[in-house]
């Protein structure tokens, strides 16, 4: 990965080769943002990038929209996409789509471009499968002016996500969210370990995806945070904590089957970027939750 400072150095040639394809199929981008440099901050350079866009004549601007890859289902394994595309694609779970959703993916891929005359931007890794199709079917009532600038700022969110695996440096911009949790026992009233948990993404009332499990640390917390490092998709999340075994040990004579085995909190994402700590604090007979910081 190149730092911030190795770009501002580099060669014009070169500072378009590391960043040529930021922006899909647009190398002009990073060629006139590289007149702009130095750059104190990452986040600036990300600014360049946007300015030259921002100022670019809009035939330019309509080809960016026009020459990005199309969102394309289960069709991205067919070979109708490049590869880098594939693998954001298939992080939102567009592979995994069942065919009723497929098909359905596929009539709004097809009535949105004969609406507004380019495929369907969006940033997926901001997006569960459930609010992917609802966003998707949400913008196609949208008038086409409005929909050309939110598409135009998906392509932005996009290419902050890509810069940021590009580039290090300071002053990264805001691109990575968090989910975190911790279980308290209110009965001995200190941390809770051992406590296996489930993070799984809710996608339909007969459908969930499992996207973490882990367990409790000494402190009731787990060792890395259950999303992080990435954008947290929006979605409906439900936290699995099997408190069950725990109480067995700590609080002997408890009847069978216990009261509580398995606590499910069932809690939304709406802004990818943000940190939510989702904590269990329990006892054999009750729980309660909270969004923590």
């Amino acid at each position: 990965m190149p730092t911030l400072d190795a770009l501002n150095q580099a060669s014009h040639g070169d500072f378009v080769a590391a960043l040529g394809a930021v922006f899909e199929h647009a190398p002009w981008v990073a060629e006139v943002a590289a007149a702009k440099r130095p750059f104190p901050t990452v986040q600036a350079l990300l600014a360049a990038l946007q300015e030259a866009v921002d100022a670019a004549p809009e035939a330019a601007r309509h080809a960016l929209l026009t020459n990005h890859p199309e969102l394309a289902g289960r069709a991205a394994h067919a070979g109708t996409i490049a590869p880098d595309s594939i693998a954001e694609q298939a992080a939102a779970g567009l592979d995994r789509l069942s065919e009723a959703e497929d098909a359905r993916f596929a009539a709004l891929n097809a009535a949105y471009g004969r609406t507004f005359g380019f495929p369907f931007i969006l940033c997926v890794k901001r997006h569960g499968r459930a609010s992917l199709l609802r966003t998707f079917q949400a913008r196609l009532a949208a008038d086409p002016e409005s929909e050309r600038r939110t598409a135009l700022a998906e392509v932005f969110r996009i290419a902050a996500l890509r810069l940021g695996t590009l580039v290090s440096g300071p002053g990264a911009p805001r691109v990575t969210g968090r989910i975190s949790t911790h279980v308290l026992d209110t009965v001995a009233g200190r941390p809770a370990p051992g406590i296996p948990v489930e993070l799984h993404e809710w996608v339909s009332e007969t459908e969930t995806v499992l996207v973490a499990r882990t367990v409790t640390n000494a402190d009731g917390r787990t060792d890395a945070p259950l999303i992080g490092g990435r954008p947290v998709p929006v979605a409906a999340y439900e936290l699995r904590f099997r408190i069950g075994d725990h109480f067995r040990a700590t609080c002997p004579g408890l009847p069978e089957p216990p009261f509580l085995d398995i606590v499910t909190l069932r809690f939304g994402v709406a802004d990818p970027e943000g940190h939510y700590h989702v904590p269990l604090v329990a006892s054999p007979w009750s729980y309660q939750t909270y969004r923590g910081s």
